[in-house]
Order: structure tokens, then C-alpha cells, then sequence
């Protein structure tokens, strides 16, 4: 019993230092100036447009960002990876009775995704879902990263629950600002650890290797 006091205590102190970091990292991005992000996302963009593993991939999961939260923009990205002709998937969250079943829809256009209540744009529900194997590369958004690839996300636990799905062999990679890198992040057992950081100033891991 007292193990299990010790690591309920352990999880109440993660959570709270989480949801203080998340306060202070979307502070942090929403008091960048646009034109100062602006200037990053370009920068961001290109460099994961020369990136090996984007460049080879033949199919890649994006998502769409919310202006809101000063994401970096994926738009650019979506652009390139269909004049490239590859395959582009969205995230999709349904409800069941139980709760959420979470994924990645196949997505023939930008212009299909839409607002289906779970505060992010979604593919149509008959839209093809991703298995295992479908996708090769996945880019994951982020309040905060370390060079390990830990992850600070909204606190949903989206990515958490369904980057395990196709990962491997698809590869995780996120995409964040570079004064969202940190040294250490609070984490548990269930935090995804993703393979890389791509940021637009450089990369860590050997998923976001450069030329």
C-alpha cells in the first residue's frame, strides 16, 4: 500500500508541474510576435523539407494546426509532401460509447479537413484509416521538447495513447519553435518518447539528421 500511496503522489506532483509548464510554454509562444514566428515557421519548414527522412518518405501524418495556440504552421508542409506525391494522413478523435477512438485518416485535400467538434480540424469519417505501416513518417506538435524526444502535449494524451499504434515502423517526429526545447521534462511510464526535434534552427536525433 505504500508503493501505491508513493507513486499516486509521484503522478499528482507530474501533473501539476506539467500543467504549470504548459502555462508558461503558451505563454512563452503566445508572446512571440507573429512576424517573429512567421519568420521561424519558414525557416522550420525548410529545413524539414531538406530532411532525409521527410524527402525519402512516402507517406507522412501531419496535423492541422490551430492558429490559436501559435502551432507552427503545417500548411506549407501539406503542399509540399502532395507535390511530391506523397500520401498525407490527418488525425481523427471519434466517440464511442466508452469514450474517444483516435487515429489517422488518409486526406486527399487540405480542403476537406473541417472542425468535427474535438477542437482540431478532421478528415471526413469515410476517409481511408491508416494501419500499421501505412504511414512511414508522423510529425508531432508540442508545447515543449527535450533533445531525448520527451513531449509536453495539451494534456489530452492524444499523441500518447496513438503514436504506439504505428509506431514503429512509422518514425515520430516533432516539430516545435526552438525556444520550446528544454532541458528536462516531468514524465510518466505512458509518455510517448518520440524519435526526434526538429526545430528551425537545427535537430536532434537521427531521425531529424540533416545534410
Amino acid at each position: 500500500m505504500l508503493l501505491q500511496l508513493d507513486a499516486a503522489a509521484r503522478d499528482s506532483l507530474v501533473a501539476q508541474a506539467k500543467r504549470h509548464l504548459r502555462q508558461r510554454m503558451q505563454g512563452l509562444r503566445s508572446a512571440t510576435p507573429a512576424a517573429a514566428l512567421a519568420q521561424r515557421n519558414e525557416a522550420l519548414v525548410a529545413r524539414l523539407s531538406a530532411l532525409p527522412l521527410f524527402r525519402a518518405a512516402k507517406s507522412v501524418a501531419l496535423f492541422a494546426s490551430v492558429a490559436s495556440k501559435q502551432e507552427p504552421a503545417m500548411a506549407p508542409v501539406d503542399t509540399l509532401a502532395r507535390a511530391a506525391g506523397k500520401a498525407v494522413y490527418y488525425p481523427f478523435m471519434d466517440p464511442t460509447e466508452g469514450g474517444f477512438r483516435t487515429g489517422f485518416r488518409l486526406s486527399h485535400s487540405s480542403a476537406e479537413l473541417a472542425p468535427r467538434g474535438r477542437g482540431f480540424p478532421e478528415p471526413p469519417k469515410d476517409a481511408p484509416e491508416a494501419s500499421r505501416g501505412d504511414v512511414e513518417l508522423v510529425l508531432v506538435p508540442a508545447l515543449a521538447a527535450t533533445p531525448e524526444g520527451h513531449r509536453l502535449g495539451y494534456g489530452a494524451g492524444w499523441y500518447d495513447v496513438t503514436l504506439p499504434d504505428l509506431c514503429p515502423p512509422a518514425t515520430a517526429l516533432m516539430v516545435v519553435f526552438d525556444f520550446q526545447v528544454l532541458g528536462e521534462l516531468p514524465q510518466t511510464e505512458r509518455d510517448f518518447r518520440c524519435d526526434g526535434v526538429l526545430t528551425d534552427a537545427r535537430g536532434f536525433g537521427l531521425a531529424a539528421t540533416t545534410p
